[in-house]
């Protein structure tokens, strides 16, 4: 049984992961809003990561990152407040949570790290500046990191493409959004949280141990193939 500590495990893809592995390993869950479900492998800290201070946490395996933006405008509408902002919850956020825990990691039964980046870093979207500037540099952490804190810690990442979460909804808002988006990508889907959540299982599990450093595209072909 490990120790995960999930930040944003109360909605979309952090929801999910908190779902799938609360049954076999102890769950600590860092949100402005508890988790629906209740499970005695569960604890539970209201916290807003951009504000409050973060709680002490003595044991911790693994570290995953969840809180993410989607502030799709065009380059003359994004203030730098926006950019500010994307950047906050992404990148430092994220940072933030890293270097508060890492002593914990350091001591952890074979720990690692998770963040998650977006397709859009790899493949030019109109009107991702700035969530695509700001997942970047978690791309870029990844990488640092990872060779940084080899070989005791590995760090990894996840690119999805859109994901079927609440943060997606206004881009998911009808049947013919959602048709479109199928069509847009070569293997005719998108993603669905618990797809995401199973990719992220075996990156923080021991079959993965020979993986660190790596960004995962989860694309549904749309960065890959042009058909």
């Amino acid at each position: 049984m490990k120790n995960i500590l999930i930040i944003g495990g109360s909605k979309g893809i952090g929801k999910a992961i908190l779902e799938q592995q609360i049954d076999t390993n102890t769950i600590i869950n860092l949100s402005r809003t508890a988790p629906e479900v209740t499970h005695t492998n569960l604890t539970h800290h209201t916290i807003d990561i951009s504000t409050d201070e973060l709680p002490e946490i003595d044991s911790i395996d693994t570290l995953i990152y969840c809180p993410g933006t989607i502030n799709l405008k065009p380059i003359s509408s994004l203030s730098l407040d926006d950019f500010r902002h994307d950047f906050e919850v992404n990148v430092i956020g994220a940072v933030k949570a890293i270097q508060k825990y890492l002593p914990a990691l350091k001591k952890g039964n074979k720990p690692s790290i998770l963040l998650f980046s977006t397709v859009a870093v790899k493949l030019g979207m109109p009107y991702h500046a700035s969530v695509a500037a700001s997942k970047a540099a978690i791309e870029g952490l990844v990488k640092s990191l990872g060779a940084e804190l080899a070989p005791t810690i590995r760090v990894n990442g996840i690119a999805p493409t859109i994901t079927d979460t609440s943060l997606a909804s206004t881009i998911l808002r009808n049947d013919r959004m959602k048709e479109n988006m199928i069509e847009r990508h070569p293997m005719k889907g998108y993603l669905n949280t618990e797809e995401v959540a199973s990719m992220a299982n075996f990156l923080i599990s021991d079959q993965a141990q020979s993986m660190s450093g790596q960004i995962i595209p989860m694309d549904y072909g749309i960065v890959s193939f042009k058909l």
